[in-house]
């Protein structure tokens, strides 16, 4: 065992050093003995022993003369401690490429990979503050909702993704250029969900409920132009008439629907619907059914589809 961590203690340590580099290859030929059903280099294994115990012999004579007595023990600890910890180094590294986090999908908790948490991380739904957090994923469904009451687009496609942000939230912004573009590749049914839980201009709710009613068409250039726009930008009406006559639309218009009651009453229904799904944070998507908390990196979307 003592020949295994040594091959990989010093095939790491020979990256930056020849000396370790020659260790590295008398392990190599230790283990491949080894593996072979042949004894080790009896030469090589004592070189790792008498290394180890003249160090310890410089700080305690009694721990130098213990290890040495149970060298072939703590060669054996270590040999299975590194094989645990390679373990679990794969399967994190698997989890991190495939739902991007490495402790699985929507797992919060350190991620060597991810050490910032970029990609659990959201804003509350509860108090608009943008903490990472450690998601539950039990609660999250759309099995309740009507979404036929949101803006969507038909693919006659078997994959559904439902997008649920928010256009003044960083992690939706974030989210939101890497799912335009898997849509762009793939043919999806999409439906977008606008839900506020930044701070945004109070009439913004009513002006994309009325666009989307008017002119899906331009809802959608509309859609992008929101989330071009700056945070600032979109708590200025002033800049929100701008953004909607520049893709077209006739502002009175827009302003008279969004006064209807009707449309307040259909932003009320849509509230109410998007409660249904119990989400804790934007950006939540919904892919087939499944859903995905924080911004993911492209291909944790892309392994989702069907």
């Amino acid at each position: 065992m003592a020949c295994i961590i040594a091959l990989i203690v010093f095939s790491i340590m020979g990256l930056f050093s020849a000396t370790h580099r020659q260790l590295a290859r008398e392990a190599f030929d230790c283990v491949f003995r080894r593996v072979t059903f042949r004894p080790c280099n009896t030469g090589f294994k004592e070189k790792i022993r008498g290394r180890i115990i003249g160090k310890l012999l410089k700080r305690s004579v009694a721990l130098a003369k213990f290890s040495n007595k149970y060298f072939e023990v703590f060669a054996w600890i270590f040999f299975l401690l590194t094989v645990a910890s390679t373990g679990y180094t794969i399967k994190g590294g698997y989890n991190f490429y495939r739902y991007g986090s490495c402790n699985g999908l929507n797992q919060g908790g350190f991620c060597a990979f991810d050490p910032t948490g970029k990609n659990n991380a959201t804003s509350s739904v509860a108090d608009g503050s943008c903490p990472i957090k450690q998601p539950t994923t039990k609660d999250l469904t759309l099995s309740a909702v009507d979404l036929e009451l949101f803006q969507s687009k038909k693919a006659d496609s078997k994959n559904d993704l439902v997008f649920v942000g928010c256009y003044s939230c960083d992690y939706t912004r974030k989210a939101y250029p890497v799912v335009k573009k898997l849509l762009e590749k793939e043919n999806i049914n999409y439906t977008f969900i606008h839900f506020s839980v930044k701070n945004e201009n109070e009439n913004f709710p009513l002006y994309v409920y009325a666009a989307s009613k008017i002119d899906q068409e331009k809802y959608w250039r509309l859609n992008d132009l929101f989330f071009e726009a700056s945070k600032e930008d979109l708590q200025s009406q002033e800049k929100i008439d701008k953004m909607v006559i520049k893709v077209g639309y006739d502002l009175q218009v827009i302003k008279d629907e969004a006064q209807k009651e009707t449309t307040k009453q259909a932003v009320q229904k849509q509230i109410e619907e998007i409660r249904k799904t119990h989400i804790y944070g934007t950006p939540t998507v919904f892919i087939n059914g499944r859903s995905i908390v924080g911004p993911k990196p492209y291909r944790v979307y892309k392994l989702m589809l069907r």
